[in-house]
């Protein structure tokens, strides 16, 4: 009788079947579901190289498998993604957080605390889930918070902030929720169901809040020319509603720039994730409007322009083009 089958013959016989379904990352895909199905990170999996996997572990792990040969991404089928060194929940009703965006929340995080410091500068009331008055230091919007990535990787960075995620979709706002409730950030971020910034706008006009200090969005920038292009795991299971930017990308920035304006105070960031070949028409779009200055754009990993840094400039009007509400 032949000795059963150990742990790292598994990992191996599952990374070649994932190679033959066209994975480009098979070792590390078929490490990752086998450490979900055993509850184990990628370190343990290697300590315990030479367990036996019972027969209930073995049908698990082939479900998962096969799964991930049909191309659904890991972050749905283990229902987590890592996120500034915190793990998410995910569901296909949000965007799986990409490390790209880690570097918008970081170059938010640098040009806030390179600022002069703004104590008691902004008050949220009690919708914010804070007593009513309660001073903050730093007033922030996340706009299409998808998963609560963004917003989240703001508190906890910057510990004084408060942080209003805005997102036009239920589910993907139930998911923020429960990442919202598991980082016990229930009291510094509100998730606010509305377009864009309409939620935001509407609670300055009733005096709920002050002029915002920073605005980030990680906007839908797909461009219809390049979306059947998209890897299958991104283009078949992530929602369109957070991935299609319209024809040229960049529906959303032509509705997003004019109604941040006013809504930040003078010298307020706007900060945006853009795609790689986004940068001339961005920086067009910001010198339309007319009320931004200070425009900066930082590379990704790859030295793609990947994250716009705009200021609201004091004492500007009106925008000089398009419609300044934004909204549809």
């Amino acid at each position: 009788m032949s000795a059963p089958r150990v742990l790292m013959e598994y990992l191996r016989l599952a990374a070649d079947y994932l190679g033959r379904c066209g994975s480009p990352s098979a070792r590390l895909d078929a490490e990752l579901l086998l450490g979900h199905v055993l509850g184990m990170d990628r370190v343990a999996l290697y300590v315990n190289h030479d367990r036996p996997l019972e027969p209930a572990e073995v049908d698990a792990y082939r479900r998962v498998l096969r799964e991930r040969c049909r191309g659904t991404p890991i972050a749905y089928i283990t229902g987590k993604k890592e996120f500034m060194r915190v793990t998410l929940k995910v569901t296909p009703e949000v965007l799986i957080p990409r490390p790209e965006t880690e570097l918008l929340v970081e170059a938010v995080v640098h040009h806030l605390q390179a600022r002069p410091h703004r104590e008691g500068a902004n008050a949220v009331s009690g919708a914010a889930g804070s007593e009513a008055g309660a001073d903050v230091s730093l007033l922030l919007a996340d706009v299409g918070t998808g998963s609560g990535a963004i917003a989240i990787g703001l508190a906890l960075a910057l510990p004084g902030a408060r942080v209003l995620a805005t997102d036009v979709s239920p589910g993907a706002l139930a998911v923020a929720r429960d990442n919202v409730t598991a980082q016990r950030l229930d009291g510094r971020v509100m998730l606010m169901q509305g377009d864009l910034l309409a939620p935001v706008a509407e609670a300055l006009k009733a005096g709920k809040i002050e002029f915002l200090d920073a605005i980030v969005s990680n906007p839908p920038y797909i461009s219809a020319r390049t979306w059947d292009s998209l890897p299958r795991s991104v283009r078949d299971y992530e929602p369109r509603l957070a991935l299609d930017g319209g024809p040229d990308g960049l529906d959303v920035y032509r509705r997003l720039i004019p109604q941040a304006a006013p809504l930040l105070r003078p010298g307020g960031l706007l900060a945006l994730e853009i795609g790689h070949d986004q940068e001339p028409a961005l920086r067009e779009l910001l010198a339309r409007d007319g009320r931004w200055g200070d425009v900066q754009v930082q590379k990704d990993y790859a030295g793609h322009p990947r994250v716009v840094l705009a200021t609201r400039r004091a004492g500007e009007g009106q925008p000089r083009h398009g419609n300044a509400s934004g909204h549809r």
